[in-house]
């Protein structure tokens, strides 16, 4: 049997470069995993649902309905806890339904800045995800991730994306801008939340 036979192929539910890049670094070299970058005929869906793991499914089915094979959706964003949970859901339209990731950040620092006593208060927030995993239009399963840290009130780092700039983990005194891929990798929400995934899959399939 062919190195390529053995391959197993998914397709992440993102047109995002950055999150499809870390899916495979985090999924390893017996994957291929492709996105929806080479399939402009398919719209985005509305993101609707008030949780992660609904607007996960939402992306999920959305894709598994045109598409074959595995299709895995991801759905995530950070939680300030000073901020009753915000951004959330909304991480990714912070500020604005087509803001960019420099956008977002600054308005969370912009709203953390303006609270009273805001360098002695406790920044502690978490980044939290929900993968869903669906084929031929079905959740087969939706799998959560998350990693408890707090917020940096100056960005600091080169790497990452979204808020990975004001993002330092519990047990860091790093952003996960400054980490190493690979470091990260292995602490973040979504590399716990795709670990089960892989261990669900190993289960299924043996």
């Amino acid at each position: 049997m062919s190195a390529n036979a053995m391959m197993r192929h998914v397709t992440a539910a993102t047109r995002n470069r950055h999150k499809t890049g870390e899916i495979a670094a985090i999924l390893g070299g017996e994957w291929i995993v492709e996105d929806l970058t080479g399939r402009p005929e398919l719209p985005e869906p509305d993101e609707t649902g008030a949780t992660f793991e609904e607007n996960a499914i939402i992306k999920a089915l959305a894709a598994s309905g045109a598409l074959d094979g595995l299709v895995l959706a991801d759905d995530s964003g950070l939680e300030v806890d000073i901020l009753n949970g915000a951004p959330g859901v909304r991480s990714a339209r912070y500020a604005g339904d087509r803001a960019t990731d420099e956008e977002n950040r600054a308005k969370l620092l912009d709203e953390l800045a303006g609270r009273p006593h805001a360098v002695e208060e406790p920044m502690t927030a978490r980044f939290r995800c929900v993968m869903a995993l669906a084929e031929g239009g079905c959740v087969l399963a939706t799998f959560p991730g998350c990693v408890e840290g707090r917020i940096a009130l100056a960005e600091a780092g080169e790497g990452g994306f979204g808020y990975d700039p004001v993002f330092i983990p519990d047990g860091f005194t790093q952003t996960f801008a400054e980490l190493e891929a690979g470091t990260k990798n292995c602490l973040s929400h979504r590399g716990r939340a795709l670990s089960s995934l892989k261990a669900w899959l190993s289960i299924r399939a043996g």
